[in-house]
């Protein structure tokens, strides 16, 4: 099991040092909320805080240093206490952007298929008429994400190949994302 003594509050503070933008700390909290729902589902509930916490995490090098995102994170995470497991949980969402540590654990691979899909979902929701997710459907995210030019900063190339890292559906993915992304929008 994987546990660690870093509090949920010490984490939000460190990730708030960092991270200034409402943006970035929104899609930490998302991301936090996603990671919990997934240890829940995949069978990890006694994890569901530890895969928070690398959610929450994830992207705290990101706003101040975005050009050496994933590599001044261990830097910022040894300062707070965050165990090497961690640290590499985290790092490993940058795979294939810079980071040469591939995502194994499953843990990782949810977190690197997520990252980038919890935004392009988020981008649809601020289309539809209530701006949530509550209402979404699969065939709404599908619509957008076929045009490249919506949300083009969430990589379509990094949301598929998380998708069959997991050996998930790319709509298997998406779906389950949208149920992941209600309970903490």
């Amino acid at each position: 099991m994987r546990t660690t003594t870093l509090t949920r509050d010490a984490a939000f503070e460190a990730l708030q040092r960092y991270n200034k933008d409402e943006f970035h700390i929104k899609h930490a909290l998302i991301l936090e909320g996603v990671m919990r729902y997934f240890a829940e589902e995949l069978g990890y509930a006694d994890e569901a805080g530890y895969w928070g916490l690398v959610g929450l995490l994830h992207d705290i090098d990101f706003e101040m240093w975005p050009e050496e995102h994933c590599r001044k994170a261990p830097e910022l995470l040894n300062e707070i206490g965050a165990g090497d497991d961690m640290i590499r949980a985290i790092i490993s969402h940058g795979y294939g952007l810079g980071v040469n540590i591939k995502p194994e654990h499953e843990m990782e691979r949810v977190l690197y298929a997520a990252d980038e899909l919890t935004g392009l979902i988020g981008a649809c929701a601020l289309m539809r008429p209530s701006k949530s997710v509550q209402d979404m459907e699969l065939k709404s995210v599908k619509k957008k994400y076929k045009n490249a030019n919506f949300a083009a900063g969430c990589s379509r190339e990094v949301i598929e190949r998380g998708a069959e890292m997991l050996g998930w559906e790319l709509d298997d993915l998406i779906s389950r994302t949208i149920l992941a992304m209600r309970t903490c929008e």
